[in-house]
């Protein structure tokens, strides 16, 4: 993280802020949060966002304060970054297999409670030897896989096996199932994203049905993103949800076909960028492949349909307009909602909120770069 903030103060215009920089409406922001919480709890499923969107301990207290049961992330370091803004439950959806994160981990236990992902014997050994220097047991989840073809245990007979090793490992607690099918969030319709929950959700249920008859309590079934966890709160098999991206909303989520009776999140994370170069055919802003990713496909400009944005280097992006549209002028500012918002936020220090045409918050992003 670099030593300074950004060159504005709570009170300041936006007019004021250095481009490109990182902003949030909170408006928008708190809109989202309230929508999940409060289609959690109408349903009484337990809500466990993903901070690996955010990476925020701002924004994370925030989530818990309005009922979340704790976080998810997907990297130790980024644990220990929730651990240390006071985030009491962190459960890391990934497998950890290297002894020295591990410790890690175990260390953590002495503030929080920690829960971690597993779909290999090697994985229970070098956790419960792990967890023998834990100050409370760990949370051990099996991870099954149900569709995204991934991390996870692939056929149920394996999954008993490794659950068996989980129960008669000395501190750890089989906790649950992590049943997370993540090729299915960014199926455009609807339809195509309820199919794919439905063969997760009944895959799943052969796993569940061994347990019983062998008397085994599944525990805590917990998955689901910001594509599909209608579906997953509405099936029946899970406890627990996970949407991350809904705290921002991305283009590529934006995308996406949304059933009538879900909440509506708006977009609420934007890379603020001004025109630096213009041309008769293009402009040129100061916001390229360091400023937000394009993994999955290029930003939109924000309010302005008419222009689009293309063809990124690491500093500069080009914006062209439709046919006899204006380009934007020199130094004109363009908001724009970012293609991924996860890896967007990650290339930034610093999350600038923003309502009312004014700076009301500058949040460091403390979980930026933990990828260990």
């Amino acid at each position: 993280m670099t030593t300074f903030p950004p060159a504005v103060q709570p009170g300041d215009s936006i007019a004021a802020i250095d481009t490109p920089a990182l902003l949030v409406d909170l408006d928008r922001l708190e809109h989202n949060l309230a929508g999940m919480a409060a289609f959690a709890a109408a349903r009484g499923i337990r809500l466990r966002p993903h901070g690996k969107t955010h990476k925020c301990v701002a924004i994370a207290r925030r989530q818990v304060a309005l009922g979340a049961v704790g976080l998810c992330c997907q990297k130790v370091g980024e644990a220990e970054a929730f651990v240390a803004g006071g985030i009491a439950d962190v459960l890391v959806t990934n497998e950890v297999v290297d002894p020295a994160k591990l410790r890690r981990l175990a260390r953590l236990t002495a503030r929080a409670r920690i829960g971690v992902c597993i779909d290999d014997p090697v994985g229970v050994e070098r956790l419960a030897a792990a967890a023998g220097e834990a100050a409370r047991d760990i949370d051990a989840y099996l991870e099954f896989d149900v569709g995204a073809g991934r991390c996870g245990v692939e056929r149920v007979d394996e999954a008993l096996r490794l659950i068996d090793a989980i129960v008669a490992a000395k501190r750890l607690r089989f906790t649950g199932i992590h049943a997370y099918h993540g090729n299915a969030q960014h199926l455009r319709t609807p339809a195509e994203r309820h199919h794919a929950i439905d063969a997760a959700v009944a895959k799943l249920g052969e796993l569940v049905a061994a347990l019983a008859r062998r008397g085994v309590p599944a525990g805590i079934v917990t998955g689901a993103g910001t594509g599909t966890f209608p579906f997953e709160s509405a099936s029946g098999a899970y406890a627990e949800i996970q949407p991350g991206s809904y705290v921002f909303m991305d283009r590529d989520y934006g995308d996406n076909v949304w059933p009538v009776e879900t909440p509506r999140f708006e977009p609420s994370l934007f890379v603020l960028t001004s025109v630096m170069s213009r041309r008769s055919r293009w402009a040129v802003v100061d916001a390229g492949h360091k400023a937000h990713a394009v993994d999955s496909g290029m930003p939109v400009v924000a309010g302005r349909p008419e222009l689009a944005y293309d063809r990124p280097s690491d500093e500069h992006g080009m914006i062209v307009a439709r046919d006899g549209e204006p380009l934007p002028a020199l130094d004109e500012r363009l908001w724009l909602i970012p293609g991924h918002c996860d890896p967007t936020v990650n290339l930034w220090d610093w999350l600038i909120g923003v309502r009312a045409g004014r700076v009301e918050s500058i949040w460091p992003i403390e979980a930026r770069g933990a990828l260990g």
